[in-house]
């Protein structure tokens, strides 16, 4: 009983992370900046950038909202292409690890024996820490890039700072 127990809570938290990972790719809110309202009234006029993997967008003080999709893969940043390519690695490792380990638990009654439930488990687990191991690199490898960005002492042309710390 104690071996089903660990077992079932154990495949409930690894998919459920996997869940939380293919979610927060659908998030719109990556990265955001406030433009304008400075030296005066933030209501009057200001205007927000905003993007996510997927898109970049911009929302003006009337809450209108123009988005650009990314068009073509070779188009996107190295690092936004990069972070997408570990997390779907990662999601794409993490559902042939929820379906081995869905076979191999002890609970359920497809697997065959035993002995290749305990290898299907195993197998899972290997493809759930692989899969864990490339979402986390791929949120660190964006993390990362911002962090750069803002804390530079200096940005290019048309590199936004995602908070301003010199006021």
């Amino acid at each position: 009983m104690k071996k089903r127990l660990i077992q079932v809570l154990g495949f409930l938290m690894s998919s459920l992370g996997w869940v939380f990972v293919l979610c927060s790719m659908a998030m719109d809110y990556w990265r955001i900046v406030q433009l304008g309202g400075q030296g005066g009234s933030f209501i009057i006029k200001v205007a927000w950038y905003w993007s996510n993997l997927w898109k970049d967008c911009f929302t003006d003080s009337t809450a209108v909202t123009n988005c650009r999709d990314f068009p073509v893969l070779w188009s996107v940043t190295p690092y936004v292409q990069g972070v997408r390519g570990l997390l779907m690695c990662g999601l794409t490792l993490g559902f042939f690890a929820i379906v081995l380990c869905f076979l191999g638990m002890e609970c359920t009654f497809i697997g065959g024996s035993e002995k290749t439930k305990d290898k299907l488990l195993l197998a899972g687990a290997v493809f759930h820490i692989a899969g864990s191991v490339s979402d986390v690199s791929g949120y660190c490898l964006y993390i990362n890039r911002v962090a750069r960005t803002t804390f530079a002492a200096t940005v290019g042309p048309g590199v936004l700072r995602y908070t301003d710390f010199h006021h």
